[in-house]
């Protein structure tokens, strides 16, 4: 069963090379196995990784080959963070039906969202190794969507992939209720690890951030906030905590303050590192070995996004402090990409293709 749509194109903004994004037609995707879905694309954010890819890609993105799981290699559709409507479904998906509300898991692994997966070794997301979000309609596995409740609308649904990052990053963390916790770098990941460290029950959470727009964000969430150009950071967290905090996580991707990171935590501590690098970082290994600390990675999630839904519904990860801008998709370069590079002052950039 399907709604019917007359147009066979619609609008795209796709990925050809490092700061060349186009807004360009393209057709409308159909409906190619009976696993898959159509959906009516309502909201997409632009994501970090996202600008990583406009700014120093490919990084994610298949160039020279295909990409094993979707046979696709770019130019191809951006936008892995979505919520839309679905339109259509594939004979065998079970999960959804037409006219649900759904957010989508954007992982491409061998044997889907199964085991381990995204630890898969060809791993690949919708959005930079398919066809993803920054478009009218989407066709994607009927296994990638979970149902919005109904006290979660689209935009707030947008976040679900996001928030899914900061969540998992505390959940794969030793962070107990009652711990201190230090988070380096207050972008979209890094406000949204704040909040998830909140809903986990740290008690202080240190927020390290150079901009005075995200400062008063990561305040607005919760945060005690240090500004690492006004004070040393590592020593100050080290004074307030009586030797350091439990957890640290590094969400800068930025080389000297992974040090500060793993120097922030106690004795026996946990530095988790949630960015993704586009160069190499040196660090000292005496740091971690003479006080036995632990340095941890993580990539993407697994098995979280029911739980960011339902923790969403208690009203963490809240859109009102997290989304600073709407724009239409014609206007994604100049109004999207561009003003994240240009102004701190922007947290999350939502796109409507509407």
């Amino acid at each position: 069963t399907s709604k019917d749509t007359d147009m066979s194109t619609m609008k795209a903004a796709r990925w050809y090379g490092r700061r060349d994004i186009r807004v360009e037609d393209v057709a409308v995707p159909e409906i190619t196995r009976p696993s898959q879905v159509k959906i009516a694309v309502k909201y997409t954010g632009i994501c970090g990784s996202d600008l990583h890819e406009y700014l120093g890609g490919p990084i994610f993105i298949p160039v020279e080959k295909e990409h094993p799981y979707s046979g696709r290699k770019a130019p191809l559709t951006l936008g892995h963070e979505f919520a839309g409507e679905i339109v259509e479904v594939g004979a065998g998906v079970t999960n959804v039906k037409v006219g649900d509300r759904v957010t989508v898991e954007p992982i491409l692994a061998k044997d889907g969202l199964k085991g381990k997966y995204n630890l898969d070794k060809n791993l690949g997301f919708v959005g930079l190794a398919a066809d993803g979000g920054f478009t009218s309609y989407c066709v994607v596995d009927g296994e990638l969507c979970h149902k919005l409740p109904d006290s979660i609308d689209y935009e707030q649904g947008a976040l679900t992939e996001p928030a899914a990052v900061a969540l998992y990053a505390v959940r794969q963390s030793k962070l107990k209720a009652g711990d201190t916790a230090a988070v380096f770098g207050c972008g979209p990941i890094g406000l949204l690890t704040i909040e998830a460290l909140r809903a986990a029950g740290a008690t202080t959470i240190y927020a390290i951030e150079l901009s005075p727009e995200r400062q008063e964000k990561a305040r607005e969430l919760g945060a005690v906030v240090i500004d690492p150009s006004k004070v040393n950071a590592v020593e100050h967290i080290k004074a307030e905590t009586n030797g350091g905090v439990n957890v640290s996580f590094e969400v800068t991707g930025v080389a000297p303050v992974l040090k500060q990171a793993i120097e922030a935590v106690e004795n026996d501590g946990e530095c988790v590192i949630v960015s993704i690098w586009e160069n190499e970082a040196s660090i000292h290994p005496n740091e971690i070995v003479i006080k036995e600390k632990t340095v941890k990675g993580i990539i993407a999630y697994r098995d979280i996004f029911p739980a960011v839904l339902q923790l969403m519904e208690q009203g963490y990860f809240p859109k009102d402090k997290l989304v600073t801008k709407r724009i239409k998709l014609q206007d994604i370069v100049s109004e999207g990409f561009e003003a994240l590079v240009k102004e701190k002052s922007q947290v999350k950039i939502l796109v409507s293709p509407n």
